[in-house]
């Protein structure tokens, strides 16, 4: 895995107290960090994930799963996969560019004509050699999660690419998103998650861009009134799991977990996400949410620069742009 900052000395303190395993309860158990809260789809994923493993194992694997970044963020979950303390970690794919480069094609924006394209790449040999990139870095994906499709928030309506001039955007931290929102003629602003309730609060941003769940679970919507659906990219969040780890496990409990990853994703699309989306509209219409519908073509005009560079990268990058609008 690339270079990580050290961990400080009271998170490793933290997670030697957590991570220790209990081999009373499976012979062998894996700890699985993510940084939303029980109440997210992501999580009941996890935990349909986790279910199921223990049961194709017939208990033989158990995972246990800590929520709401309860040993890190993104960053510091990866730093504690590659110091071996904890094996599985859930990302957003934004967050793995800088590991493996395959990952930055998900965030090219308005990739995806529907939800149906998006989960035909996902599932394509192209999705499952893009979750093996990175197996150089010492990691791979086992499965992806649907991450919704993103769109922008703020206290006035943005339906025009010219709306976005001079406006501070919280993004995440991935070079697509920061270059993204050049391109739209915004000001991108990368901050955690966790700190773009205060940050809105406090006109330290003028908005965010996200999709309607973590936009109504995070309570952004209390703060940034206007939900104004672009739907500017789908990005999704990826399982990762040590390639070690993977590695060592007996051929039972390696079909057991991939077995049981598949499933998850596909429960997440049909049952899952859905109902967290519909609950998601139900909390904004509570929180009274205005919002517009926007005409992308101008949009999409703004960003074709994007594209061009994309396919400039190198010839790789360019083939696995080419599939993704053939599919």
């Amino acid at each position: 895995m690339k270079a990580l900052r050290p961990l400080t000395a009271s998170l490793m303190l933290l997670t030697s107290c957590l991570l220790i395993s209990n081999t009373t309860l499976a012979k062998i158990t894996l700890k699985l960090s993510h940084n939303q809260d029980k109440s997210h789809a992501v999580h009941k994923a996890l935990s349909y994930l986790a279910d199921k493993t223990k049961e194709y194992s017939n208990g033989e694997l158990v995972i246990r799963i800590y929520p709401n970044a309860t040993l890190g963020n993104e960053r510091e979950s990866l730093e504690l996969m590659n110091s071996g303390a904890l094996q599985m970690v859930k990302v957003n794919a934004a967050s793995l560019e800088s590991f493996a480069p395959d990952y930055s094609l998900f965030s090219l924006p308005f990739l995806f004509r529907d939800r149906d394209h998006y989960y035909r790449v996902l599932q394509s040999d192209l999705g499952k050699k893009i979750l093996n990139s990175s197996e150089s870095k010492g990691f791979v994906g086992i499965t992806y999660y649907d991450g919704g499709a993103r769109s922008f928030y703020s206290n006035k309506p943005i339906t025009k690419p010219e709306d976005l001039a001079g406006m501070k955007i919280r993004v995440q931290q991935s070079p697509s998103a920061i270059a993204m929102m050049k391109a739209l003629g915004g000001v991108a602003t990368p901050m955690a998650q966790g700190e773009l309730y205060t940050a809105l609060q406090q006109g330290v941003v003028d908005g965010g861009e996200n999709n309607t769940v973590v936009y109504s679970d995070m309570r952004h919507a209390e703060v940034a009134k206007v939900y104004s659906r672009d739907e500017h990219t789908m990005v999704p969040d990826v399982l990762i799991i040590s390639t070690d780890v993977l590695n060592k496990l007996g051929d039972k409990e390696r079909t057991a977990l991939l077995k049981a990853a598949d499933e998850s994703m596909m429960q997440m699309k049909d049952v899952i996400w859905p109902a967290a989306e519909k609950e998601a509209y139900d909390k904004m219409k509570g929180m009274n949410v205005t919002v517009v519908d926007v005409d992308k073509s101008a949009f999409k005009e703004r960003v074709k620069p994007l594209y061009d560079e994309f396919k400039a990268k190198d010839a790789q990058s360019a083939k696995n742009l080419e599939q993704v609008e053939s599919m």
